[in-house]
């Protein structure tokens, strides 16, 4: 499995804290690729970050983002505006379950730094304790486990039918918002390592530096 961490400026100073965590709690390949401290060039806002996230996801280059900003309202906000992007506000470990066990998604926003407190980095070990303990997508309860499914293939189709395909959503973004993008070179480095989907959005991005 992998999992890229993707910060943002406001929350940078919380990427060894999740990455540290991942490390202690799955043996899942960890993608560092957004911002590891606040004077990183160049500065990453959650809407850069959610674009990094969406793309990751689109082109499996991973298999889960953990992302957040001060509240992990605007990153989920922001990256659930992509196709095939399932997010949940995780605030506590029984969410981080619940989130996965119904909604089997595959992006988490942390807040973190609304009630980032003494021994945050111990509850963010809890948090992906629980978000990776059991098989995705098993129901809770039990009883509502076949209900939940079909909810989660319902919502699927529907963001089929509500999204463009992803390099035509780039395509028509603003091209400074791309050009942050592609000057994160690690985030680059794991685009160009990626399958073929990944190489054409890999190519769209060099040609914004």
């Amino acid at each position: 499995m992998k999992i890229a961490v993707i910060n943002e400026v406001s929350a940078s100073n919380k990427n060894a804290d999740i990455v540290n965590a991942l490390h202690k709690t799955t043996d899942a390949k960890v993608l560092n690729v957004g911002m590891k401290d606040p004077e990183q060039v160049p500065s990453l806002t959650y809407i850069h970050t959610s674009y990094m996230a969406a793309i990751l996801l689109n082109t499996g280059c991973c298999d889960f983002v953990v992302g957040g900003c001060g509240t992990g309202q605007g990153f989920m906000n922001g990256v659930l505006n992509f196709p095939k992007v399932v997010c949940g506000l995780i605030v506590e470990p029984l969410d981080a379950w619940l989130f996965s066990q119904i909604n089997g998604g595959n992006c988490v926003s942390l807040p973190l730094n609304k009630g980032y407190g003494w021994a945050g980095n111990i509850e963010l070990e809890y948090i992906f304790e629980k978000l990776f303990a059991d098989p995705k997508g098993a129901g809770y309860p039990k009883e509502r486990a076949e209900s939940q499914a079909q909810s989660r293939e319902i919502l699927a189709e529907i963001s089929k039918i509500t999204h463009k395909d992803l390099i035509d959503i780039l395509k028509a973004s603003d091209p400074g918002i791309l050009k942050a993008i592609a000057g994160s070179e690690d985030f680059m480095e794991a685009l160009k390592d990626g399958k073929e989907s990944a190489k054409a959005v890999f190519e769209l991005l060099e040609k914004m530096k």
